[in-house]
C-alpha cells in the first residue's frame, strides 16, 4: 500500500474548468468508481502489448547502406601494397554502424537529407580512420597510415555513405508519394489544422491525414479533414484507417485528453511525432536535435513512449534473476525468522498475497510477509493501514523496516517484478488514478519494481500520487543499466541508515 487518499484527490489535473466531453467523459468516470465487492471485480484494463508493424522507414536499408560504404573504403585501402589488414573490413562496418548510431542518424525522419546529415557522418568518419590508424600502428610493425592516406580514407568513407543514403531516401521518397501511410493530427485550433493542410498537400512527406484529433473544441475541421470530437470516434478512425502514424503539435503531457491519447496510438502500434506549429522552439531560443527535421518549415521530432532497446532490456531481466536469486539465498536466515515471528505473534497465514498491477496492466500475485489481518475486500480498497492499532509490534517493525517486502525476490525470480521499477499498485487504485492523474497508466510501460527512483526520493507511503508517476516516467524515459544499479545503491544505502553524497 504505497500512495494517499488526502493527497491525491488534490492533485488530480480534472478541474471544472473546460467544458469539453473529454472532461465530462473523465468525470463520469471518477465519479463511477467504487470500492469492488471482490478483489477482482475492477481491476486495471489490461495495456495491451504494442503492435509490430512493418514500416518502410526502417533502419536496414540505412545500415546496408554505412556497412557498404565502410567495407568498400576498407577493401580500397586494403589492397596489395599496403599495411591494411585484409579482414578489417567486417569490424570497420561493425563501428561505423554503431558510431552513427550514437549520432541518431539512425532515427525515424519525415524529411531526411544526406547533405545535412554530412557534418555527422564525416565527423564519425574521422574518429573511426584515426582509432584504426592508432591501432594499425600500435600493432603492426611499419604499418603506421599516412596522413594523406587517412585524409583519403575518412574522404571517401564520407562521400560513399551520403551517396548510399541519398539514394535510400530518395526511394523511400518515391515510395511514400505512391503509398502515403494514414496519419491523424493531434492538437487543439489553427495550429493542427495548418499540420493537416501541410500534410494533405505535401505527398513527399509519406503522411495522409484521415482526422483531425481536436483536443479543445471540435467544431469545424482543416482543410476538409474530418474532425473526431471522443476517444472513440479516434479510437474507431485508428482501426477503420490503419493509422500508422500520429502528429501531435504540443506535447502529449500538455493535457489529460491529450496524454490519454498516447495510449491509444502505442497500442495500435502507430508512430509518435510532436510538431511544432507554434514556433516555440524558435522562440525561445531552444536549439533543436542535429541532424534536424522538419515538416513544411515546422519542427518535427519523433516520440519514443518505450525504451527500445531489447538487449539492454535482457541484460536486465538477467541480472534481476541472478540477484533475486542471490538475495533469497543470502536473506534466507532473515526470512525464516520473520515467518517465525509472525506466526508466532498473528497465527497462521504468514504470507500475504495481493493481486498487482505489473507490466502492460497484467495482473500478477504479489506477495508479503502478513503484517495486519484484514478482509479481501478492504485489503483490496484501503489505502494505508500505516498506524492501524490492531497491528501487532512485530507487524509494525516489519513494516518500518521493510523487512515484509523480502518475499517479493521470489516474485522477481518468476519474472512479475524487477528489482528496480515503478511500484506496482492494486487494481481498484490503478484505475481510479489513471482517471485523475495525468501519465498514471503509461508507469506500466516497463516491469514494476521492489524499489524505484520515487521509492529513494522518499516518496513512499502516504505521499503524492502526481509526484510518484512523474518520478516513475522520467525514470523510463532515461532509463539505464546503470541508473538501475545507482538506484539499488542508493536502496542499499538508505536501509541501512547510511546516505551516500548526491541525489
Amino acid at each position: 500500500m504505497d500512495s494517499a487518499p488526502a493527497r491525491h484527490t488534490g492533485q488530480g489535473g480534472t478541474g471544472p474548468a473546460g467544458g469539453t466531453a473529454g472532461t465530462a467523459a473523465v468525470r463520469r468516470s471518477v465519479t463511477a468508481i467504487h470500492p469492488p465487492r471482490r478483489p477482482r471485480a475492477d481491476p486495471a484494463r489490461p495495456l495491451a502489448r504494442p503492435q509490430r508493424v512493418r514500416r518502410r522507414d526502417g533502419v536496414l536499408p540505412l545500415l546496408t547502406a554505412d556497412a557498404l560504404a565502410a567495407v568498400l573504403t576498407t577493401t580500397v585501402l586494403s589492397a596489395p601494397g599496403t599495411a591494411l589488414p585484409a579482414g578489417a573490413a567486417a569490424p570497420m562496418a561493425v563501428l561505423a554502424a554503431a558510431l552513427h548510431a550514437q549520432a541518431g542518424l539512425y532515427r525515424p525522419r519525415l524529411a531526411p537529407s544526406a547533405l545535412l546529415e554530412l557534418p555527422a557522418v564525416a565527423g564519425r568518419a574521422a574518429v573511426l580512420w584515426c582509432a584504426f590508424a592508432t591501432v594499425v600502428a600500435a600493432t603492426v610493425p611499419g604499418g603506421a597510415l599516412g596522413w594523406s592516406v587517412l585524409l583519403g580514407a575518412v574522404c571517401l568513407q564520407t562521400v560513399l555513405t551520403c551517396t548510399g543514403r541519398g539514394f535510400v531516401n530518395e526511394l523511400r521518397r518515391r515510395a511514400a508519394r505512391r503509398r502515403p501511410a494514414s496519419a491523424l493530427v493531434v492538437g487543439p485550433g489553427a495550429g493542427a489544422s495548418a499540420v493537416a493542410a501541410a500534410l494533405h498537400g505535401r505527398p513527399e512527406y509519406g503522411l495522409r491525414p484521415v482526422g483531425l484529433a481536436d483536443t479543445a473544441s471540435p467544431e469545424e475541421g482543416g482543410g476538409g479533414v474530418p474532425v473526431l470530437a471522443t476517444h472513440e470516434d479516434i479510437r474507431r478512425a485508428v482501426i477503420q484507417n490503419s493509422v500508422r502514424h500520429a502528429v501531435f503539435t504540443r506535447p502529449p503531457e500538455a493535457d489529460e485528453r491529450t496524454a490519454s491519447l498516447v495510449r491509444l496510438f502505442h497500442d495500435h502500434g502507430c508512430r509518435l511525432w510532436l510538431a511544432d506549429p507554434a514556433g516555440t522552439a524558435k522562440v525561445t531560443g531552444m536549439r533543436v536535435a542535429q541532424p534536424a527535421d522538419q515538416l513544411w518549415g515546422y519542427a518535427v521530432q519523433p516520440l519514443l513512449p518505450r525504451p527500445s532497446r531489447p538487449v539492454e532490456r535482457w541484460v536486465k531481466r538477467a541480472i534481476d534473476g541472478l540477484l533475486a536469486a542471490l538475495a533469497l539465498i543470502a536473506a534466507a536466515p532473515v526470512m525464516g525468522v520473520c515467518a517465525l515471528a509472525v506466526r508466532l505473534s498473528d497465527g497462521p497465514g504468514v504470507i500475504f498475497r495481493q493481486e498487482r498491477v505489473g507490466l502492460y496492466g497484467r495482473p500478477f500475485t504479489l506477495l508479503k510477509f502478513r503484517t495486519l489481518r484484514a478482509d479481501e475486500h478492504e485489503s483490496a480498497t484501503r489505502w494505508t493501514v500505516a498506524g492501524d492499532n490492531r497491528m501487532s509490534p512485530i507487524g509494525s517493525f516489519l513494516r518500518k523496516s521493510s523487512l515484509d517486502e523480502l518475499p517479493q525476490l521470489w516474485n522477481v525470480v518468476r519474472g512479475d517484478m524487477s528489482l528496480v521499477g515503478p511500484r506496482p499498485e492494486r487494481p481498484f487504485f490503478v484505475a481510479k488514478f489513471s482517471t485523475v492523474h495525468p501519465g498514471y497508466e503509461a508507469r506500466h510501460r516497463m516491469p514494476v519494481g521492489i524499489t524505484g527512483l520515487a521509492q529513494i526520493n522518499g516518496l513512499r507511503g502516504d505521499t503524492s500520487i502526481e509526484d510518484r508517476a512523474r518520478f516513475d516516467n522520467h525514470y523510463i524515459d532515461t532509463w539505464s543499466l546503470w541508473q538501475d544499479l545507482w538506484i539499488l545503491a542508493r536502496t542499499a544505502a538508505s536501509f541501512f541508515r547510511f546516505r551516500l553524497g548526491g541525489s
